[in-house]
């Protein structure tokens, strides 16, 4: 699938710019998921509603959000171990965790979304994490859309 961003970058309005176009990408599958993994923030965001609370709300579907670092929550890094975690923080509220995914490498945020608890976005990734520090499915998504761009030139 192939589409234009529906504005232009904003920190805290992703969903207006991506949230129509991953929706379509996620629909034209054809297959049910249990669990949407998004390269966005969940609650840590100033309305506790960022583009993988969104984008689940839309589909009705669990979601879980993997950054590299928090938008506006803040916690110190985890213990160097595969599986540690330190909370991050907004508001005196736990949005969601560091989490280390591979020992040595820096730490990945990781926020509950739609219809998942932070702890539980937790358990998802790192399910889906292996030898590298990123999901596997955000790995392959990642590899494919720069596929497409090159593709595309």
């Amino acid at each position: 699938m192939t589409g234009t961003a529906g504005a232009a970058y904003e920190a805290g309005l992703l969903a207006l710019r991506e949230g129509a176009l991953l929706e379509g990408a996620l629909r034209a599958l054809g297959e049910e998921s249990d669990v949407a993994l998004v390269d966005a923030t969940g609650r840590d965001h100033p309305r506790r509603a960022g583009l993988a609370v969104h984008l689940g709300a839309v589909l009705d579907l669990p979601t879980v959000g993997v950054t590299h670092r928090p938008l506006l929550a803040e916690g110190a890094w985890p213990a160097d171990e595969r599986g540690s975690t330190s909370p991050l923080v907004l508001d005196g509220e736990c949005v969601g965790y560091w989490m280390r995914t591979r020992r040595g490498t820096r730490p990945l945020a990781v926020h509950g979304g739609w219809r998942t608890a932070p702890d539980t976005a937790v358990d998802v990734v790192l399910s889906l994490t292996g030898r590298s520090r990123t999901p596997e499915p955000l790995r392959q998504a990642r590899r494919i859309a720069r596929e497409a761009r090159a593709a595309a030139a």
